[in-house]
């Protein structure tokens, strides 16, 4: 029998994430509706779109007709139910709270058509805390991209004990349809298999900062030339985006009422005060506008 093959793709988020899962399916040749609740940040989904494609032509990366497609092949809605409405595919690009998918999942459940898969690309939440929301949980799992998500090839899929064979291997073809390189988890584990490594190394140089051992700039300097990484800790956290290490240190701390997973005082701090990174023009470094 013929496995069902994904056509249409439903990204919930039109976030940094979200838009640029979003336009990596669209330039693969998905159909692709990208949706939003904040009109804002539908709107610079959009202007993202319309930049980025004519940049890559004139850049030689891209034909006109690939632009042209990619570009015909993508919605923005801030409507769910006409987003998911005939999706084969939904991946969620929400926030990282476990209320919030709940919430969208159990909704995604009653809108989507009986064989749409349900994706989290949650960087820590499993799918075993959302798939019961649902009344399809054996097409519920995770599929995380990595942040630019249209330079990054890697995905890990997750299989929960609730996810079907044919779950993974949906997700692990439209991952390879969308040219990146997925990896397959076998059981579900707290930040998969990069962030778990990642994780590691962020708290040590988060550590050594509240210390006093050494600011942030010497321990990105430490980490590029020694060990070869191509960016430090805290410019890495910039990137990704303050808010979302103070939300997954929130989240795990209320989980499991353990304070090394409490948030720094630092992190804390650039929290409060709206310097997230790069998406808000301050972090731990200056961005500003161009």
């Amino acid at each position: 029998m013929e496995k069902p093959k994904t056509h249409r793709i439903c990204v919930v988020g039109a976030g940094n994430m979200g838009h640029q899962i979003a336009l990596s399916a669209a330039l693969a040749g998905f159909k692709v509706k990208c949706t939003d609740v904040n009109q804002e940040a539908l709107q610079k989904a959009e202007q993202f779109v319309a930049n980025y494609l004519p940049e890559r032509v004139a850049k030689g990366k891209l034909q006109t007709s690939e632009a042209d497609a990619a570009r015909a092949n993508i919605l923005f809605t801030g409507s769910l139910e006409e987003a998911a409405g005939d999706a084969d595919l939904v991946i969620e690009a929400a926030l990282e709270k476990l209320g919030l998918k709940r919430q969208l999942f159990r909704q995604l459940d009653k809108l989507c058509p009986l064989h749409t898969v349900l994706a989290t690309n949650s960087s820590y939440i499993v799918s075993s805390k959302i798939a019961d929301v649902t009344s399809r949980p054996e097409k519920v799992c995770n599929m995380h991209f990595f942040n630019p998500a249209l330079v990054m090839k890697l995905v890990e899929v997750v299989k929960g004990p609730h996810t079907s064979e044919e779950t993974t291997d949906i997700v692990m073809d439209v991952s390879v349809r969308m040219g990146k390189t997925p990896v397959l988890l076998k059981k579900e584990i707290y930040g998969f298999l990069v962030n778990r490594i990642l994780a590691a190394l962020k708290n040590e140089a988060i550590f050594l900062h509240d210390m006093g051992i050494a600011g942030h700039e010497e321990i990105d300097q430490a980490v590029t030339l020694a060990l070869g990484h191509p960016m430090g800790p805290f410019r890495l956290m910039d990137l990704t985006g303050i808010d979302l290490t103070y939300y997954v240190g929130t989240e795990r701390y209320q989980e499991t009422g353990d304070p090394a997973y409490r948030p720094s005082p630092t992190i804390v701090e650039k929290y409060i005060r709206k310097e997230w990174g790069r998406k808000t023009g301050k972090g731990f470094y200056e961005y500003p506008e161009k």
